[in-house]
């Protein structure tokens, strides 16, 4: 899942207003944004192997510490404890740490039976990439929603609040179509260096959130 973990992100900004779109982004994302670092490092394992899958070249052969249920409850509780310790408060931090946790099911909906419950535990996952046509309306369905959640949920407070906000939609949006229409990667390197520039999506939340006001909140 790719497009949903930002809905989730998204979304949360109704919940928590005053916590930042940084926090909220990151929360979802955070174990994909963990994997590249695993891989490269060799901890972790993933194959360049097209047609595992209908929808994704990728065969993810081993990922127990990003990936794994017991794993995603841990770093939600990192997550969500330098959350607290940096102005998100408690329900900032809950949510964030909710936020983390859900990445573990929305990917559980869509893998097959490749995310295991804790590492060295039993595999699970329903498979929804072997449907293309399933996997791009739960994709897109949750990011629609996502997006329109946050759109009502804040406001601009100047043009970069416009602007960033829907270049980073557009941007999310364009990197989903090229990955599910486009060639399988080279390498595990380059899906490894894609992985790490998903890093900017967290600080490019942050960023435009600061240029946006909640609806219901007094500006800053």
């Amino acid at each position: 899942m790719f497009l949903g973990h930002f809905a989730v992100g998204f979304a949360a900004k109704r919940v928590a207003p005053r916590v930042s779109l940084g926090w909220l982004v990151a929360a979802p994302l955070l174990l994909d944004l963990l994997w590249p670092v695993l891989v490269l490092v060799g901890w972790e394992q993933v194959t360049v192997a097209p047609g595992d899958t209908r929808f994704t070249p990728l065969r993810f052969d081993a990922y127990p510490i990003s990936h794994s249920l017991v794993m995603a409850a841990v770093w939600g509780v990192i997550l969500a404890a330098l959350c607290w310790r940096y102005g998100g408060g408690r329900r900032g931090a809950l949510l964030v740490g909710a936020g983390v946790v859900s990445h573990w099911l929305g990917d559980a909906v869509v893998h097959r039976a490749d995310l295991p419950l804790y590492p060295g535990g039993p595999l699970v996952g329903l498979g929804l990439w072997n449907s293309v046509a399933g996997t791009l309306t739960v994709e897109l369905g949750l990011f629609a929603i996502g997006v329109v959640v946050y759109q009502r949920a804040t406001v601009p407070r100047d043009a970069i609040g416009r602007v960033a906000w829907g270049m980073l939609v557009g941007f999310v949006a364009v990197i989903f179509a090229a990955s599910a229409i486009g060639p399988p990667p080279p390498s595990v390197g380059a899906v490894a260096g894609a992985g790490l520039a998903m890093w900017v999506f967290p600080a490019w939340a942050w960023w435009l959130d600061r240029h946006r006001v909640a609806v219901g909140t007094a500006p800053e």
